[in-house]
């Protein structure tokens, strides 16, 4: 049986099941309620929000499809990499998260896609990176779920890098604070295909101009991905740069990690050098209070308020 056809019995089975044992889903490839239809409460301080209140007032897909986990990878001691076979007409853009549900579970989780669009399209497959938590669907990822597990997503999220070929040459700044590099480097990756579109074209598509990423975390384990964003800097050593910096490292740095390492928070020195209020682009994603700082530093340094987007996970 081809693998098109394989995978679409396999969601036509996850359908099936997950209708019956989610309450919370309803049914599934069927036209849902906008952001208006969810309750907003107010919520004590004591707290924290749910995804859904928290994202009620963002854009988020009407569609509601299953899935299924296709693979699980130990991206690092904390965090899982989900691969996960999806419906034909689910589609994404890179930057967007997925409202996560799952079958007995009644709290629905909130993930940002660490894939490209550009995957989805060769493979049918899209990817979730989870870190460990208490948090029911973190939980679940991390203790319940194995290869074959069905689930459902919503794709929402207004912070997305997803450009037109006509575009003008825009320079983006990347700034990931520790799990808030997933959206991140689904943008790397995205642009990384866009402009392999470009040079298979001779130059007729996508005017991409550079990229780089300034990643914080507590200490080299912790940074995900992290030999693949190299890989990319090195395919393109043109267009993309790296800068890796870590808090609370208390062994000695890998020698391949060596060159692209600095100890100590993300400086405005670091911001400056790559910051051009004129082209650049800055997508920030992370802890509330880096993404403050970042973002009054990007002001001062004059890059416009209008080109600077962020993604706050708490």
């Amino acid at each position: 049986m081809p693998v098109a056809m394989r995978i679409s019995c396999l969601l036509s089975a996850t359908a099936r099941t997950f209708s019956l044992s989610c309450p919370a889903a309803g049914l599934l490839c069927c036209r849902l309620l906008g952001p208006s239809s969810v309750v907003r409460r107010n919520m004590s301080s004591k707290r924290q929000m749910d995804h859904l209140e928290r994202t009620s007032n963002n854009y988020r897909q009407n569609t509601l499809y299953p899935a299924q986990v296709c693979g699980i990878i130990n991206e690092s001691e904390t965090v899982k990499r989900l691969r996960i076979a999806v419906h034909p007409n689910f589609t994404f853009k890179a930057g967007q998260w997925v409202d996560f549900f799952i079958p007995d579970v009644e709290k629905v989780g909130g993930f940002s896609m660490c894939s490209s669009p550009g995957l989805l399209q060769r493979e049918g497959v899209v990817e979730l990176a989870v870190k460990y938590a208490k948090h029911p669907p973190a939980h679940w990822v991390h203790t319940t779920c194995t290869v074959g597990s069905r689930v459902a997503m919503r794709v929402g999220g207004e912070f997305f890098f997803d450009p037109s070929p006509s575009e003008p040459s825009v320079d983006l700044l990347l700034v990931a604070g520790g799990v808030g590099i997933n959206p991140l480097y689904s943008i790397m990756l995205h642009t990384a295909d866009l402009l392999r579109l470009n040079r298979a074209s001779g130059g007729q598509d996508y005017n991409i101009g550079s990229a780089h990423l300034c990643y914080s975390a507590k200490n080299t384990e912790e940074l995900l991905f992290k030999n693949s964003i190299i890989e990319v800097c090195q395919e393109f050593p043109d267009k993309f740069s790296c800068d890796f910096h870590v808090t609370q490292q208390s062994t000695d740095v890998d020698l391949q990690l060596l060159p692209f390492v600095n100890h100590g928070r993300l400086t405005e020195e670091v911001l400056r050098k790559h910051v051009d209020p004129q082209k650049t682009l800055c997508y920030l994603c992370g802890p509330p209070p880096m993404i403050e700082s970042v973002s009054k530093t990007l002001m001062d340094l004059s890059l416009p308020k209008d080109r600077i987007f962020f993604e706050k996970w708490w």
